[in-house]
């Protein structure tokens, strides 16, 4: 009697963390394509988006953003209308991964995380551009000018030793828009005030921080409340 309530106990248990359970975060293993894009990677390695990174279609896309982190269609459309203009699976409907290396398509110079296309690598994740943006999230959750601060700063450092630094008008946009969904899916849709250690985890692990106590927001994050947080942003820059 004992052994079978506790193997009920257990049962309910492993029932309350779907996330965990069903999209178990694995790395990928060599042959697996990713892109410059963390939140992608990380989709891709806890399987809401094709483990291989291999043949991504819009439905998969729009799903795996909805499951993930509740990001409503129309602002993943965006997203994947671009992606698949970079496709070179011979299906115009769908896109691999490191098809997103392409320049000038969602990637741009002055990334976070990774290094311009001038150096040659653009999609790796670098530990030293990481621990320059890190220094701009100094309390345990982001504010908007702890976000700004740092996509000015790596905009002004790129540009210092970039010589072929060229963002364009859309990209500099773009670079808010990415700023806004890691505050708004890391912190309030609202307000920000992104959780430092889950926006790090993201970042660096290329993993949702569920074992740090994040979980996806009930309410669907729109497009409306992203570009809300742009101007939030721009107001702080």
């Amino acid at each position: 009697m004992h052994l079978k309530f506790l193997l009920i106990t257990v049962a309910c248990s492993v029932s309350a963390l779907p996330s965990e359970n069903d999209y178990t975060w694995v790395a990928p293993d060599s042959t697996a394509r990713r892109s410059p894009c963390p939140m992608l990677n990380a989709l891709a390695n806890h399987g809401f988006l094709p483990r291989d990174g291999v043949n991504i279609s819009m439905d998969n896309l729009v799903t795996g953003l909805s499951d993930s982190i509740n990001l409503a269609a129309a602002a993943t459309q965006f997203v994947g209308a671009k992606a698949l203009t970079a496709s070179t699976t011979g299906n115009a409907s769908t896109f691999n991964l490191d098809d997103l290396n392409t320049h000038h398509i969602l990637e741009h110079d002055s990334s976070l995380s990774r290094n311009d296309i001038y150096f040659g690598d653009n999609h790796s994740f670098n530990q030293t551009i990481w621990d320059e943006t890190i220094t701009h999230f100094p309390n345990s959750t982001i504010s908007f000018a702890n976000a700004a601060a740092a996509r000015s700063t790596r905009i002004v450092a790129a540009s210092a030793v970039n010589p072929d630094f060229n963002m364009t008008a859309t990209e500099f946009q773009n670079s808010y828009i990415e700023s806004a969904l890691y505050m708004g899916t890391f912190g309030n849709i609202t307000t920000g005030n992104a959780v430092t250690e889950w926006v790090e985890v993201l970042f660096t692990q290329e993993r949702l921080p569920y074992e740090e106590g994040w979980s996806k927001s009930t309410e669907e994050i729109t497009a409306a409340q992203v570009l809300a947080l742009v101007n939030e942003l721009v107001a702080a820059t």
